[in-house]
């Protein structure tokens, strides 16, 4: 049971900081962008290495974007709460956090997590690390979109 505790700036939940529904849209927005450079320039992740992480054989365009989708989803719920945690505010650094937080990503997820999935669940053998600087101006851009649509809907 959540309890609500009334404040100068609205309304007060005890659960985790942030607004995760913004999180949400802002992971979605920044997902669309971020899938949309990828089938430009790396269709192969979107068809062959993200499926594969769930056992999907490909290619499977479709399902690949689904899954990227849900990850841009969740991805973005965590950024407010790191952002709530962190009490940030204003444009300059919601935007810079969101640009910060797209890069680690890259470095943390895509550049180690992901490869290391993908060798252990499919025939496809990526190094690791990967560092993929493609996948890295991907990132920096679903960060960048991410924090500017949170902080239009943080307040919402």
């Amino acid at each position: 049971m959540s309890t609500e505790t009334r404040t100068t700036d609205g309304v007060e939940t005890d659960g985790l900081p942030g607004n995760w529904k913004a999180g949400v849209a802002g992971g979605l927005a920044g997902g669309v962008v971020f899938g949309l450079l990828m089938t430009a320039m790396m269709t192969n992740v979107l068809e062959m290495a993200i499926p594969v992480m769930y056992g999907i054989e490909g290619p499977a365009g479709e399902l690949g974007w689904l899954i990227h989708m849900a990850h841009s989803a969740v991805l973005g719920v965590v950024f407010a709460a790191v952002v709530g945690f962190a009490r940030l505010s204003g444009s300059t650094r919601t935007l810079l956090a969101g640009l910060v937080y797209g890069l680690v990503l890259w470095l943390v997820l895509a550049t180690f997590v992901m490869p290391a999935w993908v060798g252990a669940m499919g025939p496809m053998a990526p190094p690791v690390p990967d560092f993929n600087p493609m996948s890295g101006v991907g990132h920096a851009v679903f960060g960048l979109v991410l924090g500017g649509v949170y902080y239009a809907l943080e307040d919402v």
